[in-house]
């Protein structure tokens, strides 16, 4: 029975997924933005669970849905699920499972102890204080995950530059910034680009 099998029983994988999510959720204080690139730096080049590119694929998913933060870390260990235990979407499954309930369960604790105190907490000037130096912080984590990825994308290998990637992120930030193109378009402008590129460099 799949209870009794040896991938169920590695409990260390499953306790490093259980408490490494748990710790991602009390990182949440600056939105999806602030965790996301601790996760993606764990699970990538710590912990080995999915390669940078598989992450990419994960931030893009999320980006497609009104919540990126669970998508995206649900998505994480749906990967490491599948890709520790040789492509069992079993064990992908439970990996998601596990992750989306304890991102959660911290959350729910926060809102049912501290609900009663946070209206008090506007009118703490050091809480004030505190808040005004997370978001600093936040602002350089978001930083952070953007130069590792577009690393990424712009030298895969270390040795080539990929011109064409480097060409369309210039592109999108100047329609983004200056042209104040619309997001959701452009979102599909570069997928539909990716499309056409894909099919182009297979024939």
């Amino acid at each position: 029975m799949i209870l009794y099998s040896s991938e169920i029983n590695n409990f260390h994988f499953w306790e490093k997924l259980s408490l490494f999510f748990t710790k991602a959720a009390f990182v949440t204080i600056g939105g999806a933005y602030a965790v996301l690139p601790y996760v993606a730096q764990v699970s990538v080049e710590t912990f080995g669970w999915l390669t940078h590119y598989e992450m990419i694929d994960g931030l893009a998913l999320g980006e497609t849905t009104p919540g990126p933060l669970i998508m995206v870390l649900s998505f994480v260990g749906f990967m490491a699920g599948h890709n520790l235990f040789g492509g069992s979407i079993g064990m992908a499954t439970l990996g998601l499972t596990l992750t989306t309930y304890y991102t959660f369960l911290p959350s729910f604790l926060f809102i049912l102890l501290g609900a009663p105190y946070i209206e008090r907490t506007q009118s703490n000037l050091f809480m004030k204080s505190v808040f005004t130096f997370a978001t600093a912080a936040v602002t350089g984590v978001i930083l952070n995950l953007g130069l590792v990825f577009g690393k990424a994308v712009i030298l895969p290998d270390h040795l080539h530059i990929e011109w064409l990637s480097l060409a369309w992120m210039i592109v999108s930030f100047i329609s983004l910034q200056y042209v104040k193109v619309n997001m959701i378009v452009w979102i599909g402008v570069s997928l539909g680009i990716g499309i056409i590129t894909f099919i182009l460099q297979r024939l």
